[in-house]
Order: C-alpha cells, then structure tokens, then sequence
C-alpha cells in the first residue's frame, strides 16, 4: 500500500523488451532506498513494481502484460520522469489516502489552466470509473493523491498546489498527456459490497434494519 504521497521524481534509465512484455530500470534520484529489500513494492507513477534487483540509485523491475495494457508503461520511453513512492510502514503518516497501486485505467489531460499560483487540470476518464469519482473525494493521478473539484460523466478537474508541482510530474503535464487513474479503494469495495447484499436474499441491509422494529429510529 501507498499514500500517494510522492518521494522523489526518477528517471526511466533503460527499457528492454523481455519475450512480449518489458522490463525498466529506474534510476531513483533522491529516493530513499536504504532499507528496501529484494521483492519490495515501489510505485512508478502510481504503478506497484516489484523490485527485482537493486542498486546504488536505481532498481530494476518486470512489467507484465496485464500492467501494460492497463497503465501508460506500454509507452514509456527511456529518459522519461517519473513518480516514485516506496510502500508504506506502520509507522508512516498516511499523508495523502489509501493507494493499492492497481491502476484502474488511462485518462488524459483535457484542459491546463493557471488559478492564481495553482494549476487547474481537467482529465478524461474511461466511463466505467465516472461512478467511483466524487466531488471532494480522492483520486491517484501517476501515483499522487488529489482531491476531485469537480467531476461529470466524462471528465474531472484538480487543482494542483505549488508544492505538488515542483515534487511532481504534473508540472509538466500537457493537453493530451496521459495519465494513471487509480479510483479510491474504499469506493470500490464498497460497490462490491453493495452487489453481494444485493444478491444475498439473507443479507442485513438499512432497508431490512427498517422492518425490524428496535434496530432504527
């Protein structure tokens, strides 16, 4: 698990095709890896990689199909820059929220627009995760936590503060860009949970509790 709070800003140091999927190395900059371990989670622009091999300031992971065909690492280029988070210990400060680093679908810049010292974005989004984002609610954009200002069926708008800027990629984030979306965990259990009670003739749901004299008022 993450918390989509950014560690460092990497770089994409080589890109090797390994029999139809691929594997990267990265090269971690400023971040922390002086306590990581073979087979840890490192998020890459909010994409969890395994650690495969370490080294003095970048590690290496494979990229399966599966990551590829639902991220932006099928178009990653060496030299490219790149978010990067290790996972979180209990004793970390879940600055941001709840990150999985299971990224959900593609979405794409639409609009770029300054708001006094901010930087308002609009994304596209596949339609199926429209009913997971919620105004004031959380969304993993290429590993970062934001809050939604707004949302539609189609379409979302952050406003990214001076500080994400700097500590991120966003900064260079264009109309047409795209980017990972992981929607908020909690949303996404839940509609799971919601379908099981749906189906579960025995289930306790507030519509049952309603029936049942004593439970509500």
């Amino acid at each position: 698990m993450f918390t989509g709070i950014i560690q460092a800003i990497g770089e994409v140091a080589a890109v090797e095709k390994r029999q139809g999927d691929l594997r990267l190395s990265i090269a971690t900059h400023d971040l922390d890896l002086s306590d990581a371990k073979l087979g840890d989670s490192i998020a890459v622009n909010g994409v969890c990689l395994t650690a495969i091999t370490l080294l003095p300031g970048s590690f290496v992971a494979d990229v399966s199909n599966e990551t590829l065909s639902a991220t932006t690492m099928g178009s990653i280029q060496v030299g490219a820059a790149v978010n990067l988070e290790c996972a979180l210990q209990a004793q970390t400060r879940l600055g941001g929220h709840m990150v999985s680093g299971h990224v959900d679908g593609v979405g794409k810049v639409m609009a770029r627009e300054a708001d006094a010292r901010s930087i308002r974005f609009d994304f596209s989004m596949p339609q199926p995760l429209a009913r997971y984002i919620a105004q004031k609610g959380s969304i993993c954009i290429d590993g970062i936590s934001l809050t939604v200002n707004a949302v539609d069926e189609r379409s979302f708008s952050v406003n990214i503060v001076p500080h994400t800027l700097t500590m991120t990629t966003l900064a260079d984030r264009q109309v047409g860009d795209s980017v990972n979306l992981e929607v908020d965990v909690i949303a996404r259990y839940l509609e799971r949970l919601m379908l099981a009670n749906a189906q579960d003739k025995s289930a306790v749901d507030y519509k049952k509790l309603l029936e049942n004299s004593g439970f509500t008022k």
